[in-house]
Formats: structure tokens, C-alpha cells, sequence
């Protein structure tokens, strides 16, 4: 008999199911997280196997949408790491300047919260007339949270801070309204955002972009579905434009990395080379 982890089988089930059922591809997704994930759900749920889980899942919709709303983990917040966004305004707006429009792919937007602190940079920065912001998920129920950018009041002063620490020149408060518990962004700065849904791990390429933001999203991903998705990538960014990814991603380890230089190694922002020349170096 072969020594096999019943549960492992199980979960491989579970991913191939809801792949065949509903469409959505999380069997690339990192093994030990995505597991994290359902045992979580399981205990938060009630069911005590994995294959009780798949059982539901593939007969009941509305409970496999509860399961892909524990799968998504949008832990975020505005101005998130609050350096990258400094080095966003200072070494890659003033290139982005130079385009007379911008398009923007924010993929992996979760609730939206760095979304918009990108969309307040490019408001102070003078370009977010000239710029529109593609934010994506795959998530349905956590985009339009992200649409609707309404968040707990509670988080102000964190928020505050952290815009302060990314090199903020005016006051936070601009930005929204507070009403009773909550705050509401500005129709101000929702007016050049076009939420949509896209799963990284199944659709296409979303169009030329001068700048792709992708932060800690891939750290989820096995390294097959990382490939995948930097070509995507790859495939949808201008020569010339720019890629940021999360402080624990690199595109040091990968294939395309050749095609691009850093230009904050600490915040992760690489931009794509300019098509190379004969007899040239790569510029």
C-alpha cells in the first residue's frame, strides 16, 4: 500500500472540482497555504473532512462562494509600505510624466484600499487626469467593497501615518468623506478607476500598461503559476513601463528578469528594457 496523505488527496479534489465545476483555477496555488486556507473555512464552517467540503462546494453555490471569499486574502491597507510608494513618486511618476495618457493595471486589488492611495500619488503627482487604473480580482465579493471605498473610520490614523511616511503634500482628508463609523473615498479620486474581475491564473493579457502593480499576490502562487502570471505580465507592459511587486517577490529568479532592470530593489519596481538596438546593449 502506498504511504499517501489521505487529506493531501482530498484537497487535490477539492481544487480539481472547483476547476471543472466553476472555473476557477486555484490548483497552482502554494499547497501549505492554500491548505491554511480550507482548514481554516472547515473550522469556521463546521465540516470535518476536506471531502465534506468539496461535496457542498460542487452542489451548492452559495457556499462555494463563502469558500472563494476565505480563499482571497486581501490584507491590506492605504499606503501600504509606505517607502514603495515614496519610490513610486519620485523615480517612476516623473517617467510616466512623459506619456500624455497613462494606463495602469492594478492586479490583485483585493478591497481597494491601494488602489486608491496610488490614484491620491497620481492626484498630487498632477497626472491623474491624463491616467485610468484597471483594478482587478478575482474575487467578486471583495471588488465591489473595492468599488463601493467605503472602510472603518478606526483605520484613519494608520492611514494618515502611512501617507505621511510615503511623502503625503497635503492632508489625507481630502480624499474622503466620514460618515458616522465609516470613511467614503472621493468621487474625485474613484472617477478614472474601472474595476473588473481577473483571474490571474486562467485569463489573458489585459492591455498595453505604462505601470503593472502586483503586490504580495504571487507569494501564493507555486512556481508554475508564477512563470504564468509574470509573462502575463510581461506580455501586457509597454516597453519601457514598469512593474512593482511585493517586498517578498522578485523577478530575480525568473526567466524574463533579463528583460528588465531594477529601479528600487528594496520596493521591487523593475522597468521592461527598451527594445534592444544592433550591435547595442540592451537599454
Amino acid at each position: 500500500m502506498r504511504d499517501t496523505n489521505i487529506e493531501d488527496i482530498e484537497l487535490e479534489l477539492l481544487l480539481e472540482g472547483i476547476f471543472q465545476r466553476y472555473g476557477y483555477d486555484f490548483r497552482h496555488y502554494s499547497r501549505a497555504s492554500i491548505k491554511r486556507r480550507v482548514k481554516h473555512f472547515m473550522a469556521k464552517s463546521g465540516q470535518g473532512k476536506i471531502s465534506e467540503v468539496t461535496t457542498l462546494a460542487l452542489h451548492d453555490s452559495n457556499f462555494f462562494q463563502q469558500l472563494v471569499e476565505d480563499f482571497s486574502v486581501p490584507v491590506t491597507e492605504m499606503f501600504r509600505d509606505p517607502d514603495v510608494y515614496q519610490a513610486l513618486r519620485e523615480k517612476v511618476l516623473p517617467r510616466l510624466a512623459t506619456y500624455p495618457f497613462i494606463k495602469i493595471w492594478h492586479a490583485g486589488c483585493a478591497s481597494g484600499e491601494e488602489v486608491y492611495s496610488l490614484a491620491i500619488l497620481l492626484k498630487e503627482e498632477g497626472l491623474y487626469e491624463r491616467t485610468t487604473i484597471y483594478a482587478t480580482d478575482f474575487n467578486e465579493i471583495v471588488l465591489a467593497k473595492a468599488k463601493q471605498g467605503i472602510y472603518p473610520l478606526a483605520d484613519v490614523k494608520r492611514n494618515i501615518e502611512n501617507y505621511r511616511r510615503a511623502g503625503g503634500k497635503g492632508s489625507l482628508a481630502e480624499y474622503f468623506d466620514a460618515l458616522y463609523d465609516s470613511i467614503i473615498m472621493s468621487k474625485t479620486i474613484k472617477k478614472n478607476i474601472t474595476f473588473a474581475r481577473h483571474n490571474l491564473a486562467i485569463d489573458q493579457v489585459f492591455g498595453e500598461m505604462n505601470l503593472i502593480l502586483c503586490r504580495n499576490v504571487l507569494i501564493y502562487f507555486d512556481k508554475m503559476l508564477q512563470e504564468r502570471v509574470l509573462h502575463l505580465f510581461n506580455d501586457s507592459i509597454i516597453r519601457g513601463g514598469f512593474l512593482c511587486l511585493g517586498k517578498k517577490e522578485s523577478l530575480q529568479f525568473f526567466e524574463i528578469y533579463e528583460h528588465y532592470k531594477d529601479i528600487d530593489s528594496s520596493s521591487k519596481i523593475y522597468q521592461k528594457k527598451q527594445r534592444e538596438q544592433p550591435g547595442s546593449a540592451p537599454l
